[in-house]
């Protein structure tokens, strides 16, 4: 537990091999994957946020476009769940809070076929925690 790959950086790697290790229960592993992705990453998922008003939405395309932003935040609400997974509500509040300040325009595409914004859900759960 707690190894991470870093053989792959770029913020889609990054970001799968944080849902994989969250679906492993790997605490370590996903703090490594989204520490990884925010010190690369952060500052262009800033400038995309900074430039939007809503969610993208005119296409697929167009919301990929937002890759760094959609990956840096949906990396946060993935650190959140894992927090909340090991029981540690101050971190999981912590990086949901984050997520809904910093990045609240990411979405994140569910293999089902649509975009989701994890902001939203992390907002819910910030109210429960």
């Amino acid at each position: 537990a707690g190894e991470a790959d870093l053989s792959d950086v770029s913020s889609s790697a990054l970001t799968s091999k944080a849902w994989a290790a969250l679906s492993n229960n790997d605490l370590k592993a996903v703090e490594k994957y989204v520490a990884k992705c925010l010190e690369l990453y952060e500052k262009q998922a800033k400038e995309m946020q900074a430039s939007l008003k809503t969610y993208a939405w005119e296409s697929k395309d167009k919301v990929f476009s937002y890759w760094a932003l959609n990956d840096v935040g949906t990396g946060l609400y993935i650190l959140g769940k894992a927090y909340e997974q090991a029981g540690d509500k101050k971190e999981a509040k912590k990086a949901y809070l984050r997520l809904t300040v910093d990045f609240k325009f990411a979405q994140c595409w569910d293999p089902g076929g649509w975009f989701w914004k994890p902001a939203e859900d992390a907002a819910e759960k910030l109210k429960n925690l």
